[in-house]
């Protein structure tokens, strides 16, 4: 027995830092206390999901390797970047509220006052090894460091694609305080963040910080950074709420009949950011479509009158195997389908969700690989996306006579040798 604890010890020894830590002692005792956490690990709301590929590896294999397809996952040209981040960031939101996409994810969002970071992923790769793992298209639109000082680091759960260890032990050495999800302290404790700085929530639970209402709100998605997937980390969606705006960012999830409740309780929303990328048929239940990132919104904000969605966690990885483009034109379809107010910034271009206009043009077309038929524009493009968003109501008022269940989601995460969705 002595010779396999050394053995166990020592390939212990043998893992990347990246991995982070497991959580124990109280913080376990914590965790173990949860209502979402029940027969070892934390339970999604609306039932078990799916979180690995489904059908053969075969199957799998053919979509994976098409000849024909996998370009069309990267775009053909170099994605424009917005060229003034940092100048038009150094000016005060003129409505008091702005949002800064930095890609994937990431979003500076500047709320009354006070600054909040979500997600923040600086590195190279989404991964736990410099040399290999999904790598960005295009650059951070600027350095951390430039980035200045930031109130409230929020983490939506340990996936590499939105914890990110370069990044969070460079914030290690400042005055932020971190928002994360129950478990998640144990990875920042292990990568230098004091225990003192740290905000851990369940569902659910709220927490303040200067001037700010941060809650943890329930996500349908899943955990994991090393060899083993304990579950023993959660995932959620945030509220941030100041004294004069509110936002929502979803972090990664399958479409819920949560949202509604989300939104009863804590919207309307100035700004809603909505994961719409990575999705397949492959993995269903964890990431959204476009329409189903649509549905969302307007279930957390009653309708198409609130404030706009970001569409997040898309462009900036190839983590899927839809065409690059698709999450963007998918959303802009969606948008005009309904009549919902979208926010489409370059990476880096900085908005205010409140204000008259925001950015709407479809800025990937120019350096992606156009469909067979060319981007659809205008009134087709409505029309079409007006049948295809009845057929999927349909389908998911079926699956709710049928089951009960109510998910009609098609989510999607890396194909997970390396959990990084």
């Amino acid at each position: 027995m002595a010779g396999f604890r050394s053995l166990s010890s020592g390939l212990r020894a043998l893992q990347p830092g990246a991995f982070g830590a497991d959580p124990s002692g109280e913080r376990m005792a914590r965790i173990r206390r949860s209502p979402h956490f029940r027969d070892g690990v934390f339970q999604n709301p609306g039932g078990p999901a799916r979180t690995r590929p489904s059908g053969s590896a075969l199957e799998f294999a053919k979509v994976f390797f098409d000849k024909e397809t996998r370009p069309r996952r990267s775009p053909e040209g170099t994605v424009p970047v917005h060229a003034t981040t940092l100048a038009d960031i150094a000016r005060p939101p003129a409505t008091g509220l702005r949002l800064t996409w930095m890609g994937h994810s990431s979003v500076l969002a500047e709320i009354d006052g006070r600054r909040v970071l979500f997600d923040p992923v600086w590195g190279e790769r989404c991964s736990p090894f410099p040399f290999a793992g999904p790598k960005r298209l295009h650059p951070v639109p600027l350095p951390l460091a430039a980035l200045g000082p930031v109130d409230v680091v929020v983490i939506s759960h340990d996936h590499y694609d939105h914890l990110d260890m370069p990044t969070i032990r460079a914030l290690a050495g400042t005055d932020t305080l971190f928002a994360v999800p129950l478990g998640v302290g144990a990875h920042l404790e292990h990568w230098g963040v004091s225990a003192g700085r740290l905000r851990e929530l369940d569902w659910h639970e709220t927490t303040k910080a200067g001037g700010l209402t941060l809650t943890a709100t329930p996500a349908r998605h899943f955990c994991g950074r090393g060899l083993r997937n304990t579950q023993h980390t959660l995932w959620a969606s945030w509220v941030v709420a100041g004294d004069e705006h509110r936002i929502y960012h979803s972090g990664d999830t399958g479409y819920f009949d949560g949202f509604k409740e989300i939104g009863a309780e804590h919207g309307p929303f100035d700004a809603t950011m909505i994961q719409i990328g990575a999705y397949s048929d492959f993995w269903p239940d964890i990431h959204m479509t476009p329409d189903e990132g649509m549905r969302a919104h307007l279930d957390l904000q009653g309708g198409p009158e609130h404030g706009p969605m970001l569409p997040i966690h898309w462009a900036t990885f190839n983590l899927a195997t839809h065409p690059w483009a698709e999450p963007g034109e998918g959303t802009l379809a969606a948008a005009r389908a309904v009549g919902a107010r979208i926010a489409l910034p370059h990476p880096g271009e900085p908005f205010e969700p409140t204000a008259e206009t925001v950015p709407s043009k479809p800025w990937w077309r120019g350096v992606a690989l156009a469909p067979a038929g060319g981007f659809m524009a205008g009134e087709a493009l409505a029309d079409a996306t007006i049948r295809t968003t009845s057929n999927a109501a349909a389908v998911a008022q079926a699956d709710t006579l049928s089951d009960g269940d109510g998910q009609a989601g098609t989510g999607a995460e890396d194909p997970e040798t390396l959990p990084a969705g």
